[in-house]
């Protein structure tokens, strides 16, 4: 039988097919959603990633260039606007003094540095850090997140509080290292947590109803 993680897959990808995340015009557009994203539904990121296109503040310099106010409210669909106009730039600056603003120059680091590398970026944390490698540079990271943990947690293969990390690990170790299975896999478990998965559970119709335990979801105590 195959691992649990590779049984998600199957079922979901002949249900959905490609998903085709992470939608954007380049990576650094990729990058920058990544932080825009913190807290918040993607339909908001998009209305604030639309305003800085309008702005013509969509690319390394100038964004840099933009005064930091109006940066503010240019994101400000995206909410805590403030936080994330700082964060932006420490992100932007970090892509232009140690990339020279190029994305293949991010590409020849190794990931395991350069996930250190954003780490230390301030406002990057664990979750930013693994999209931006696999999303905007194409490494393999595997990326979890609210809705990942809520799924296994709700079918019992995981307990419910499990750490980024160790969840991180168990699905990796039962995938193929592919960054495009990945991604997929990724963008597919968003799906199920904002078409099923929510706090309120829809479980009919779910690809995954048949993998529940007998007794059904696993609540948190």
């Amino acid at each position: 039988m195959l691992p649990i993680a590779q049984q998600i897959y199957r079922r979901l990808f002949e249900a959905w097919g490609p998903q085709k995340w992470w939608p954007a015009d380049s990576p650094f557009e990729v990058m920058i959603g990544a932080i825009l994203v913190q807290n918040t539904n993607w339909r908001n990121v998009e209305r604030a990633i639309e305003n800085l296109k309008s702005a013509e503040a969509l690319s390394p310099l100038q964004l840099l260039a933009i005064e930091l106010e109006n940066l503010q409210e240019l994101i400000r669909p995206a909410g805590y606007f403030r936080i994330k106009a700082q964060r932006l730039r420490s992100l932007v600056q970090f892509f232009v003094d140690e990339f020279g603003g190029e994305i293949t120059a991010m590409q020849a680091i190794p990931m395991p540095q350069l996930r250190e590398k954003l780490l230390a970026v301030h406002g990057i944390g664990p979750e930013t850090a693994d999209s931006i490698l696999l999303y905007a540079v194409g490494q393999s990271a595997m990326v979890v997140d609210a809705y990942t943990l809520r799924v296994f947690a709700r079918h019992g293969w995981v307990p419910h509080g499990t750490s980024y990390h160790a969840l991180q690990a168990h699905i990796a170790q039962e995938l193929p290292e592919d960054a495009t299975i990945y991604n997929d896999f990724h963008a597919l478990i968003v799906e199920v947590g904002k078409k099923h998965c929510r706090k309120t559970p829809q479980c009919e119709g779910c690809p995954l109803q048949e993998l529940l335990p007998v007794h059904g979801l696993v609540k948190e105590k």
